[in-house]
C-alpha cells in the first residue's frame, strides 16, 4: 500500500503523523508487522497527544503472526458492521457503493497517485496513508465526510476491547467536532446498520392469467 507522491498543507503536521501511525497499525499484520511497528514507535516521539497508539503497538507486538491475522481478519472482515471499508458504511450493498468507491479513486487521480493495486480504494488504511502522504486538504476532508462511520467503528471497538480501538480514537481526535449531523448519521447506523437493497431483483409478475380450476367460472 503505496500512495506516496508529495505533501500539501490544509492539515497540521501532527494530524498527519497520527494518519500514518493509524495507517500502518491498521494494515493487515503480514510479514512486514515488525518493521511498521517500529516506524510507528519512531513517528510517536513527534506526537505527544497520540501517546495512546503505543499500547496498541504493545498489543500487536506481544501477538505471534498467524495470532495477529487471525484476530484481525475476525475484527474487520468476518463482520460488516466492524469494517474499514467506509462505502459500506455509506451505501452497505447497494447499487450506490461502486460510485462511491470510484469516488475515492478520482480523489487519489486528482492528487497524481493511483490507487494501491490489490487493495480497495476505500479502506481507511488507504485515506489514511493517502491523507498523511499525498493530499492532507483531499484526504482529511474525506475523512471528515465519514466521520460517522469513524466514531461508530470507534465504539463498537471499544466495546470489543479491541487494541485497535485506540486508533479510532487517535483519527477521530484529528476531525473537526462532530456536528448534530454527525451524531444522527451515526445513531441511525447503530440502530439500522448500512443500507441494503435485493440488487437485481424485480418482483415476479405473472404475464398470462392463472388457470381457473375446473367449473369455476
Amino acid at each position: 500500500m503505496r500512495l506516496r507522491r508529495r505533501t500539501g498543507s490544509g492539515a497540521r503536521q501532527q494530524d498527519r503523523v497520527v494518519w500514518q501511525c493509524a495507517s500502518l497499525l491498521l494494515a493487515y499484520p503480514d510479514a512486514g508487522q515488525s518493521d511498521r511497528l517500529d516506524t510507528v514507535e519512531t513517528l510517536l516521539a513527534h506526537v505527544p497527544e497520540a501517546a495512546g497508539l503505543a499500547a496498541t503497538v504493545r498489543a500487536l507486538r506481544a501477538l505471534p503472526e498467524l495470532e495477529a491475522a487471525t484476530a484481525y481478519v475476525d475484527t474487520f472482515d468476518l463482520h460488516c458492521r466492524t469494517t474499514l471499508l467506509l462505502t459500506y458504511w455509506t451505501d452497505g450493498d447497494t447499487r450506490n457503493r461502486g460510485e462511491a468507491m470510484l469516488r475515492f479513486a478520482r480523489v487519489y487521480r486528482e492528487a497524481e497517485v493511483e490507487p494501491p493495486a490489490g487493495e480497495s480504494s476505500d479502506h481507511l488504511a488507504v485515506l489514511l496513508e493517502f491523507a498523511a502522504t499525498v493530499d492532507p486538504a483531499a484526504g482529511g476532508a474525506l475523512l471528515a465526510e465519514h466521520r460517522p462511520a469513524i466514531d461508530l467503528l470507534r465504539q463498537r471497538l471499544t466495546k470489543l476491547d479491541s487494541p485497535y480501538a485506540a486508533v479510532l480514537t487517535a483519527v477521530a481526535s484529528t476531525l473537526p467536532v462532530a456536528t448534530d449531523r454527525d451524531m444522527e448519521r451515526s445513531r441511525r447506523l447503530e440502530m439500522s446498520g448500512p443500507p441494503a437493497e435485493s440488487v437485481g431483483l424485480q418482483p415476479f409478475t405473472l404475464t398470462v392469467p392463472p388457470r381457473r380450476s375446473e367449473g369455476v367460472h
